[in-house]
């Protein structure tokens, strides 16, 4: 994912789930929560963590150095060379805790719990990738002396000898067969499949971020957050890895559970859809390969493993008009940075089992600004998640979302309790609903649904969308301090206004 925005206010979840209320708890860093009253069911209410997660999309060239690199050694004797080496130029780049958005080169321009989505700046752009390319250059420079060097220095070991030695590459390894299941074979398989997205809004403000082929119709899948500020009257196209450049145009998209679909316009008739995995059978440690546009650098490829499951995330993209997303993610070390949002997260087999959404996010950011990379807490929603919905947006074009009814604290602490009142008054359990049905109450605590712990309300809206309208859960809850439960069969809710 790429970086996060931090300290932006973010509306709660939408109507579907429990109606958050207070500030979000979650697994990650504390966030700010939204005020008492606020609806889960209305996503206009609620404000977002200070830090956390985010979008990680990029908005500008990195900031840092290009590295350098030392010649070895001349042996005495050996003629002087031609002059020195390059030298490297300046490197221009650029809840729980409400992570931030992935994308940034991720399909945005940042992210968070694999960071916050920030808006590149505005065309013309100048200077940012000028100073990336030259970078780059002076990086290949330098790698350029060092491999003379070394060379040279390997000549002079043999200038006594009269006879002259070369090696072939079939000997040092060029012609190298990799296994099944290698890194690189995975990569080679998936990267034809994979897209970097570019939107851009009717203001002209947008970013980068990346989808992958869903199915052979022209399907892309990715996060919502890369591609929303094309879907009113805005551009949006999709690059594959061998330069080929379609326009697109926006499905549908979920903001609650942070997923897009768009569909390429005059698709090719040979695209391969990446194999969807089972993200309910990864497993902690498992190997995992991320693939995105990390700050606008396309097709960049990084591994890892699966740290943990079920993380409870919440995250926006920074805006004060931002909604929250909600998630139970998979977590992963796998570098992930602005750009990648929306990619794939690949099993050891090349099977989708993620999509890379969020990072958590150091404050202050590279160079002081507010957009950091990867430092290792990367959050993508799980694969069976967002094919179901990937599913709905296509078949009627709006996400629907199951709920229980009932209107919870953000506040993070023993569980999530349903609050005495309902955002703008309303009711905190909505009459006949489902929680009404169950015999909830405001003031009960909710502790557990089915087998999992509860610690807030976040943990318990992401727990609810991981289910499916119609489903029957069972909620474990106290009531003046005694333990209870209930049975709750989900209702739900379309669209996420």
């Amino acid at each position: 994912m790429s970086t996060e925005n931090e300290g932006t206010a973010v509306p709660p979840a939408p109507s579907a789930p429990p109606v958050p209320v207070d500030t979000p708890a979650a697994s990650v860093p504390p966030e700010q929560g939204v005020s008492p009253g606020a609806d889960p069911m209305d996503p206009h209410q609620g404000t977002a963590p200070s830090q956390g997660p985010a979008y990680p999309q990029e908005s500008g060239a990195a900031q840092g150095g290009a590295p350098t690199a030392t010649l070895p050694p001349v042996p005495s004797g050996a003629p002087e060379a031609a002059g020195p080496a390059p030298e490297a130029g300046a490197w221009p780049p650029p809840p729980p805790a409400t992570p931030s958005y992935a994308s940034g080169g991720e399909g945005g321009s940042g992210d968070v719990w694999g960071s916050s989505y920030q808006q590149p700046a505005p065309k013309p752009k100048s200077g940012g990738r000028g100073g990336l390319v030259a970078a780059v250059l002076v990086a290949a420079l330098v790698a350029g002396g060092v491999g003379g060097g070394i060379g040279y220095w390997a000549a002079d070991r043999n200038d006594s000898s009269t006879d002259s030695t070369t090696v072939a590459a079939s000997q040092s390894g060029g012609d190298l067969k990799r296994d099944p299941g290698t890194v690189a074979t995975v990569a080679a398989t998936a990267l034809p499949s994979t897209v970097t997205i570019e939107a851009e809004g009717s203001n002209g403000e947008g970013g980068t971020g990346t989808g992958f082929v869903f199915d052979t119709q022209g399907h892309i899948l990715t996060n919502n957050h890369v591609v929303a500020e094309a879907v009113d009257s805005g551009k949006l196209s999709a690059t594959f890895s061998n330069g080929k450049k379609y326009e697109a145009e926006v499905v549908g998209h979920a903001q609650g559970y942070d997923v897009a679909v768009i569909k390429l316009k005059n698709a090719p008739n040979d695209l391969k859809p990446l194999p969807l995995g089972n993200s309910d059978k990864v497993a902690v440690g498992d190997s995992t390969i991320a693939i995105g546009a990390p700050f606008g650098l396309s097709n960049t490829v990084t591994t890892g493993i699966i740290s943990a499951k079920n993380r409870p995330v919440a995250s926006s993209d920074g805006s004060a008009q931002s909604k929250a997303s909600y998630m139970s993610a998979l977590q992963t070390d796998a570098s992930i940075n602005p750009g990648n949002s929306g990619g794939p997260l690949l099993d050891a087999n090349g099977s989708v089992i993620g999509i890379n959404s969020a990072i958590q996010s150091s404050s202050g950011g590279l160079g002081g600004t507010s957009q950091s990379g990867s430092i290792g807490l990367g959050f993508a929603i799980p694969i069976n998640q967002a094919k179901t919905v990937a599913q709905q947006l296509i078949k009627t074009g709006k996400p629907v979302y199951p709920v229980i009814g009932a209107s919870v604290s953000l506040e993070e602490g023993t569980g999530a309790k349903i609050t005495e009142q309902g955002a703008s008054g309303s009711d905190a359990v909505t009459p006949n609903g489902p929680a009404a049905k169950a015999g909830l109450k405001p003031g009960d605590v909710i502790t557990k649904l089915d087998d999992r712990v509860i610690d807030s309300g976040p943990t318990l809206i992401g727990e609810i969308w991981t289910h499916q309208p119609g489903d029957t859960v069972k909620l474990t809850y106290t009531r003046d301090g005694k333990q209870q439960t209930a049975e709750v069969t989900l209702g739900q809710r379309e669209g996420d206004s």
